[in-house]
Order: structure tokens, then C-alpha cells, then sequence
């Protein structure tokens, strides 16, 4: 299949599939906003059988088709690469070295875009935010689809509505020409707000249309029924009681992304109790980038307490408290993790930085790739006090919420390699500007509880190496 965005229905059609997005409208110029990161997980060519295309447009036109007769794995990364705007008169615009692509549609065209590639089956994900405000009579479309008046045809199509009333999304799949298979759903959240991640698994043996969400992303690692996806895969709680904490993990391995999640966590008496989200691999000379959130008495502060593994060693910490209260409503905690520095934030503010010194001797995680977790579990042996408080399990269960996982500027390992060779994402080459450096300064000052870089009694012998660089640096 190819990928399109609003297709000119004076071409002819081939055999093909094609994945399309399409925007229709009239009187108004209305505009569809498209951003690669994660547009393309994966789609794999199979040899034995036609390929198809991925196509996305402002409207419907059933003529375009370019064959690629070469196997391909299409992983991550721009526009510019991947797709051809197919019709519009220049209201298709690829934006910011080709991560960005926008659709325009006024009174006297929409416009749209395909693949330069055929696929046959394929898992494509493409991130939209869809038209704002009063979108009534347009049509926003992503699908596969193939040519000819027996042609194949996968289906997103998002039915703009008037101001305060939900879109439809609107899917179908043709085979052979045929459709009629039309299901049709509001969604539970607002679809031009921010983007959110649509996605076509097309196999064998299936096909799935899903909007990213945690059934999508991740895997209940343990728990025996206490982790809980809800809210149709948008909310994801975790329990605690006496007998046992639960956790989860990505599906995707990532090497290099920024990773954010929003979490509400354990109200009241947590005590005892240990929320986390973090990154990490596997073996004993794993590395990790850690969330830890140590819960207290009710009425003290959480501590957020944070590190960093490389090779199997951490031994890095550094503790907050936070300037809000954690558990009245979701935050958002995000990692920056690339080639130069990782960073931690909390709600867009930097906390604390740990930079790239392996030219000093210093140990860097950077060839390891890593999945998310997150977990709630008892350390009531150390997280409260240094263990004096214990668990009080009166008050369990203990329930930690997450939601809003955002993966789209993370690079995906897949098959021994990343999707982003040779990125040119701002985010790749990403450190602190003034700004965000005199916000990091102010909660070091304010907030910073403990920081291994000023604990001499501990290392007698000497500060680890990359404390002698920058007292903010790790």
C-alpha cells in the first residue's frame, strides 16, 4: 500500500493498495496538522504476493499508483523520504526538515498526499491532530488502499463536526472493490488538541484499526490482575495490597527518545510504597534511567527520586520534592534521553541533567536499547524515612494512575536497528537553553533533597568523576 493525503481523482486508478489521508471542506480554510515521529513503525514488503501503497489525503481520489518492485523495510523518518504530495496546489506543505507535513483545504481545493512505496501488510502508525473549532462538511482521511475497480481498501476517515460536537471517525475496508463494512465511533478524547497515534495492522490474517493506547503499547508484566487498562486503553492503574504490587513494559525497545507519561499518584497514607516509570534493558550490565517516587505520610511531600545505570551501575541519585501536590491530578514526567545528555522534566521543567562525558571516562548509556516500565510495589525497607515508616496496609490497595504515554519522538529498535539513522530531530541534538537552564537552577536550589555529587562521607575516597565536571550536570 502507499501513503496519500487527499488524492486528485483525475489519475487512473491501478491495482494496488494505498494508505491515503484526505481533507474536505468547503468556505473555510481548514487545516490538518501530520507529524512523522513515529509515522511509520514498520511496514514490510512481501515479495510472494501485489504490493500496496500508504496514502493520506484531504479527499478521495481513487487514480494514483507508483510501483515499487524492490522489498523494503520502512522504518522511521521524514516526510521528505517517504511520501510525494500528490495534489493541492501547494496546500500539502512539509515542514521542519520534513518531520512536520501539513493539509489545507479552502474553497477551492483540499489536498493530499501518497507513498513512494507499495506495501503488502504492514503495522503504519501516522500521528494527527485533526481540524479545530467548527470543521462541519470536511473529511479527514488516512487509509491503504490499492487501484482499479477492484481494488483493496483499508479506512480512517474523520467527519469534522460543528464546534463542541465530537468527530466521528468513520472505517471501512474494501476487498475487491466492495465495502459496506462501515463502523463508525466517537472518541474519548479531543482529536485536535494534540496528536494522537492512528494505526493500521494489516496481516495475514487480520486487520486492526486502533488509536494508540496502552493495550497497544504495553504488556502487564506481573501483578495477577492488579494492573488495569481502562477507559477503552487510555488509563492505566496500578494496585498494591499485602500480597503483591504489578507492573507493566513497552512492547517497543527504544534507543535514544523523549519518553513522557502522565501519572496521579498514591493519595493519602503511601507510605512505605514505591511508584515508578522508567527506562531500561536487561543483563547484569544493564543500563536504566529511573522515576522513583517514594511515598510518605500524608500531609509530607513525595520525594522523587532519580538515577542513572550504565553498564550495570548506578549509585547516582538524585532527590526532589515537588512543588505541587502529585496526587490531586495527573502531571506529566518525561525523559530526554539522546546522543549528548539525558534529561529529566516534570511538567516541561528540567530537574536534573546527566551529560555525555565517556571522552573523560565517564560511562554513557548509548548502545543499549531500552523499554519503558512502570511499576508500584512495597520498599518499605527503605522508601519512607530510610525504612522507619512501614507500610500501613489498612489503607490498601494502593492505586497509581497513568495516561497520556507519548513515545513520538523516540527512536524505535526494530530488527537490530533504530529508526532514526542519521536524525536530524531537534530533540537528537537537544540540550538546555538559558532558559531552561536558570529552571533547573531554581529547582536544584528550592527543591533538590539529596544529591550523591555532595555526599564526601559516603565516597570517602573520592566524588565519582562526573561530579568534578558540574554540580548540575548529574
Amino acid at each position: 500500500m502507499a501513503l496519500f493525503s487527499s488524492r486528485n481523482s483525475s489519475r487512473s486508478r491501478s491495482s494496488l493498495p494505498y494508505l491515503v489521508f484526505l481533507l474536505i471542506a468547503a468556505f473555510f480554510v481548514f487545516k490538518v496538522d501530520i507529524l512523522i515521529s513515529q509515522s511509520f513503525s514498520s511496514a514490510r514488503r512481501n515479495l510472494e504476493k501485489t504490493p500496496n501503497r500508504i496514502v493520506m489525503n484531504p479527499k478521495k481520489s481513487p487514480e494514483e499508483h507508483v510501483v515499487d518492485s524492490l522489498p523494503v523495510v520502512l522504518v522511521n523518518g521524514t516526510f521528505d523520504q517517504h511520501i510525494m504530495i500528490s495534489w493541492g496546489d501547494d496546500r500539502g506543505k512539509i515542514l521542519e526538515n520534513g518531520e512536520f507535513l501539513t493539509l489545507s483545504l479552502d474553497k477551492l481545493s483540499g489536498s493530499g498526499f501518497q507513498s513512494k512505496k507499495e506495501y503488502l501488510f504492514a503495522k503504519v502508525d501516522m500521528q494527527i491532530k485533526l481540524v479545530p473549532g467548527n470543521s462541519a462538511g470536511t473529511v479527514t482521511t488516512f487509509y491503504l488502499s490499492s487501484q482499479g475497480n477492484k481494488h483493496d481498501e483499508i479506512d480512517f476517515e474523520f467527519l469534522g463536526n460543528s464546534t463542541g460536537n465530537p468527530y466521528t471517525l468513520h472505517t471501512n475496508v474494501f476487498s475487491l472493490g466492495k465495502g459496506n463494512r462501515e463502523q463508525q465511533f466517537f472518541l474519548w478524547f479531543d482529536p485536535t488538541a494534540d496528536y494522537h497515534t492512528y494505526s493500521i495492522l494489516w496481516n495475514s490474517k487480520c486487520i486492526i484499526l486502533a488509536s494508540n493506547n496502552f493495550n497497544q503499547d504495553f504488556d502487564v508484566t506481573w501483578g495477577d490482575g492488579r494492573a488495569k487498562v481502562l477507559n477503552n486503553g487510555k488509563l492505566l492503574t496500578l494496585s498494591l495490597d499485602k500480597v503483591s504490587g504489578s507492573g507493566v513494559k513497552s512492547k517497543k525497545e527504544y534507543l535514544f527518545g523523549r519518553i513522557d507519561m502522565q501519572l496521579k499518584l498514591v493519595r493519602g497514607n503511601s507510605a512505605g510504597t514505591v511508584t515508578t516509570y522508567y527506562l531500561s534493558s536487561q543483563g547484569s550490565t544493564h543500563d536504566e534511567i529511573d522515576f522513583e517516587f517514594l511515598g510518605n505520610l500524608s500531609g509530607d511531600p513525595y520525594i522523587v527520586h532519580t538515577n542513572v545505570y550504565t553498564q550495570g551501575k548506578g549509585d547516582k541519585e538524585q532527590q526532589f520534592y515537588l512543588w505541587f501536590d502529585p496526587t490531586a491530578d495527573f502531571h506529566t514526567y518525561s525523559i530526554l534521553w539522546n546522543p549528548q545528555t539525558i534529561i529529566f522534566y516534570v511538567d516541561s521543567t528540567p530537574i536534573r541533567v546527566f551529560k555525555n562525558m565517556k571522552s573523560s571516562g565517564v560511562p554513557y548509556p548509548n548502545n543499549q536499547p531500552m523499554r519503558v516500565y512502570a511499576s508500584l510495589w512495597n520498599a518499605d525497607d527503605w522508601a519512607t524515612r530510610g525504612g522507619l515508616i512501614k507500610t500501613n496496609w489498612s489503607n490498601a490497595p494502593f492505586i497509581a494512575s497513568f495516561r497520556n504515554f507519548k513515545d513520538n519522538n523516540a527512536c524505535i529498535w526494530e530488527f537490530g536497528k533504530s529508526s532514526c539513522t542519521n536524525s536530524t530531530k531537534s530533540w537528537f541534538s537537544q540540550e538546555l537553553d538559558s532558559t531552561s537552564q536558570a529552571r533547573l537552577q531554581w529547582v536544584q536550589k528550592n527543591y533538590m533533597v539529596y544529591n550523591y555529587c555532595n555526599d564526601i562521607n559516603r565516597f570517602p575516597q573520592g566524588l565519582p568523576l562526573e561530579c568534578t565536571f558540574n554540580s548540575t550536570t548529574s
